[in-house]
Parts: C-alpha cells; sequence; structure tokens
C-alpha cells in the first residue's frame, strides 16, 4: 500500500506536491470515487483516475550511480545545487535515491522508481552491510578502532557493532586509510563516529552495498541493475 499522492507522482502524472493539489481539487479517483483525503493508501490492483483518466504505473527501474562529491542525493534543491538526477536526464521514470549519501561523499548509491524495493532495502532490521572507506585526520589507536567495531555512542544512541580495517597510514602527514563496515543508516553516521573517536573524518567513499561494487566505474557512471542483481537484494534484505 502506498499513499495515494506517491502513486500519482511515480506514475508521471505530476509531481508529490501537484499531485496533493488535484486530490483537494477533487480530480483523482479511486475505484470510481473521489478521494478529496491525503491520507488514503492505495494497493496495485486500485483503479485510480486523475481527471478522469487512468494512470499507468511506471516500469521499474533500477540502477546504480557512482556519485561525486559535492552533489545531492536528492532530485532537487533550492539552493540550485547539484543534484544526483542531474545525471539522469534521458530517464523518463520518476527515481529518486534509495537511501543517501552525504553531499562531501562519493561512493555507490541506487536509484529507483520502485518505492516497496526501496523501502525493502532502507529498512533497519534487513541490515544490509555498506562497506566505507575513510580517509580521517589523525592514526586511531587499535583500541579506538575497536571501541567503533563494539558500538559507540552518538547523540541519537549507541551504533550498532561495526567492521574495520587498517589499509594504510601516513606518519608524516598524520592521517589514516581505514576500512569500515555498517548495517545501519543514520544520517552522516560514519563522519559521526569517527569523530566521536577524535578522527574527523576528511574524505569518504562508499565502496560497497551489499554484494554490489564500483568495479568498472568512475565517477559519475551509471549502470543498470541486472534483473538477477534486483532478485538478489531483494532475497538480500528478506533474509
Amino acid at each position: 500500500m502506498e499513499r495515494l499522492q506517491k502513486v500519482i507522482a511515480h506514475a508521471g502524472v505530476a509531481s508529490r506536491r501537484k499531485a496533493e493539489e488535484l486530490i483537494l481539487q477533487g480530480k483523482v479517483k479511486v475505484n470510481g470515487k473521489v478521494v478529496k483525503e491525503l491520507g488514503v493508501k492505495v494497493s496495485p490492483s486500485d483503479k485510480v483516475e486523475v481527471n478522469d483518466i487512468p494512470i499507468e504505473k511506471e516500469e521499474p527501474v533500477y540502477f546504480l550511480f557512482y556519485k561525486p562529491r559535492g552533489v545531492l542525493s536528492s532530485v532537487s534543491d533550492d539552493k540550485n545545487r547539484k543534484v544526483v538526477t542531474d545525471f539522469f536526464p534521458d530517464i523518463k521514470q520518476r527515481i529518486y535515491p534509495v537511501g543517501r549519501l552525504d553531499y562531501d561523499t562519493s561512493g555507490l548509491l541506487l536509484l529507483t522508481n520502485d518505492g516497496e524495493f526501496a523501502n525493502l532495502l532502507m529498512h533497519p532490521r534487513n541490515e544490509i552491510e555498506k562497506v566505507y572507506v575513510a580517509k580521517t585526520k589523525g592514526i586511531p589507536s587499535k583500541e579506538k578502532l575497536k571501541s567503533l567495531e563494539k558500538g559507540i555512542k552518538l547523540e541519537d544512541g549507541v551504533t550498532a557493532p561495526a567492521k574495520t580495517k587498517l589499509l594504510s597510514f601516513d606518519k608524516r602527514k598524520q592521517t589514516a586509510i581505514i576500512e569500515i563496515t555498517i548495517h545501519e543508516g543514520r544520517n552522516r553516521q560514519v563522519r559521526r563516529m569517527f569523530e566521536a573517536i577524535g578522527h574527523p573524518v576528511l574524505k569518504l567513499k562508499r565502496e560497497r552495498y551489499g554484494f554490489l561494487t564500483l568495479k568498472g566505474l568512475k565517477t559519475g557512471d551509471i549502470r543498470e541493475l541486472t534483473p538477477h542483481e534486483v532478485k538478489q537484494l531483494r532475497a538480500l534484505a528478506q533474509k
């Protein structure tokens, strides 16, 4: 079940805000009845009409995107900054990111128009592993990395256990390259975890999402997921 305005937007009829206006104006019918309430949810079997014209559901599409730094994980921005959908000018469907990567974080990001699929992947209970590589200010001790692995207290609660691996360090520049694996998706989580141990992140990249990697891609590149990969992701989230 999805909100009516979301279904209208996904069909490419109008933006979600415009869809809400159409509902309030009495221009939307569900199974032949006019609906004027924004909280209504509909199922795929329900017949939805806008201005007496039945809407057609978009074909689901699934993309892997190598997000560059300096790009918002959003479909629009009121400050006119670059957003991830700017890299998909030829895609007719209304796609949106699955979760987000910070403005200054690069790496693997999924985009789709399949709301059920996106919600499945983002639900905290499904614990899909996400692997990041962070360049930190200073070289964290083994004890500090262990504290990240056990779970560290942030302002929104203790993090779930993580995995860490010191890949390299530069004593002269006092920086380190660390791989960290988490399965949560809190806002700026990796950056806040390293800040909590006194080693702020200078640069951050998401290298892996579940079994998906950036292999063969350059920053800004896009590729469509194969049907098998989509099926694998569903299975991974539902196990």
